[in-house]
């Protein structure tokens, strides 16, 4: 075999997620059916520029990079609960939880929901252009939401403005690292996943310290500075290692027949529902059962996020051993437990630990799926449209999610009501990733996934 065709053989089977430690040959032969089809599609976009390296200083730079795209998209919706805090108390005190909830819903849900233009946008080979125009958005959004003073100011700037320029800034982060990686694919994105909770820790902290100090105003704009540094950064590092040949369709129609897909779809829909319920109320819920302060309560925020922070790297680097499901599985079933466990929080020292171990363990649901999604995708050259598709699937449990649960705090039922729903949103979940194992390899347990 010749070293080019070595080369095409070795990036196929990375594409089609083939390890012959644990596939057997008798599915690895039925893999190559539409090898064809594939081989063509890694020529066009890599054959060129060699074999992913998987490592070195231009691959760890997009990770650096990649970190800061996710701590100024994700980061920023991570740190919505301390917006919410002080809108519940001050600027938007004549609207209820719910309606300032949808605020915070519609920037996550729009950071996902534009992902559909713009994974096939990046397979298209615009990067840097999605980059440059993202990070312009989102600083642009967060300086107009420091002159609101409105619900419907607030809505325009910080929910669709800042919720459009993240989502151009998020496929781009998670896609590009597929180009750089494969063994250590999850590792690298469970590192770049925790800018999103390290932001989640700064962002917050620099608001809650500014403000009173220098007012409202100009707590945003000193955030929105900080982010126009870091996405300088970002601009001035990363960059594609091979273009496409050909245009990339707003979807892959070939997932509509792959039931593995198709569930983890849906296994993220419900994910997403429930997952960041704690993020937006423990705060109040904790100010509300008389276990803190409003002032003490706003670390749990910080709390929560700096524990997701371990939770996006330790995990995913045991996720390139034994796959991202095979992780993913546990982490959610744990994940729901918690979130009941929830009712409990009855005393400062069991709200403290719901809300590191509910960090910990949640945070395999941002930094996993992209690796997930990679694994059951036989042609990574669509990846930025495949996920683009799933993340569609996310908005709507993202956009949902939270303002139902804002909803039900008002009920008789009260917080028990939002946290049976948070719970039983995590368990739908875990039932559909258990079903995508199921359908990737069978009962087998000891097979990588």
């Amino acid at each position: 075999m010749t070293s080019d065709e070595e080369t095409v053989s070795l990036n196929i089977s990375d594409a089609l997620g083939i390890d012959g430690n644990y596939v057997s040959k008798e599915k690895f032969n039925n893999s190559l059916d539409d090898s064809q089809a594939v081989q063509e599609s890694v020529i066009d976009t890599r054959a060129s520029n060699g074999p992913i390296p998987d490592g070195g200083l231009q691959a760890w730079l997009q990770v650096s990079g990649s970190f800061f795209l996710f701590m100024n998209s994700w980061g920023i919706s991570n740190s919505f609960g301390v917006y919410q805090n002080y809108y519940v108390q001050n600027a938007l005190s004549n609207k209820s939880e719910s309606d300032i909830a949808w605020i915070g819903s519609i920037q996550s849900s729009l950071l996902l929901f534009v992902g559909v233009i713009t994974g096939p946008y990046f397979d298209q080979g615009c990067f840097r252009h999605l980059v440059m125009i993202g990070s312009f958005t989102v600083v642009l959004g967060m300086m107009m939401t420091s002159l609101g003073s409105q619900y419907w100011h607030v809505m325009l700037s910080q929910a669709v403005l800042s919720g459009i320029g993240s989502g151009l800034l998020f496929i781009p982060s998670v896609a590009i690292l597929p180009q750089y990686f494969t063994t250590k694919r999850s590792f690298a994105t469970g590192i770049s996943a925790s800018g999103s909770s390290i932001g989640g820790v700064i962002y917050p902290i620099m608001f809650h310290k500014l403000q009173p100090r220098i007012g409202f105003g100009w707590a945003t704009r000193a955030i929105a500075f900080m982010m126009l540094g870091t996405q300088l950064y970002a601009f001035s590092v990363m960059k594609c290692r091979a273009l496409p040949s050909t245009k990339r369709s707003l979807i892959d129609k070939t997932v509509f027949s792959e039931p593995a897909f198709l569930s983890f779809s849906v296994a993220s829909f419900f994910g997403f529902v429930g997952i960041y319920i704690p993020f937006y109320y423990i705060q109040p819920f904790a100010v509300s059962k008389g276990i803190f302060s409003e002032s003490t309560a706003f670390w749990l925020l910080p709390i929560l996020n700096a524990a997701s922070t371990f939770g996006r790297v330790i995990p995913n680097r045991l996720a390139d051993k034994i796959g991202p499901l095979n992780v993913l599985v546990p982490f959610t079933v744990i994940t729901m437990v918690i979130g009941f466990c929830w009712l409990s929080a009855t005393t400062a020292v069991r709200i403290i630990l719901i809300a590191l171990f509910y960090g910990f363990f949640s945070g395999t649901f941002v930094s996993l799926p992209p690796s997930v999604a990679a694994s059951l995708s036989p042609d990574l050259s669509l990846i930025g449209t495949r996920l683009g598709m799933l993340f569609f699937f996310c908005a709507f449990g993202l956009l949902i999610g939270t303002p139902v649960a804002g909803a039900l705090v008002r009920t008789h039922a009260g917080y028990t009501a939002a946290v049976v729903f948070c719970g039983a949103s995590v368990l739908a979940s875990g039932f559909f990733i258990l079903s995508t194992r199921l359908l990737k390899v069978g009962m087998t347990l000891k097979v990588k996934a």
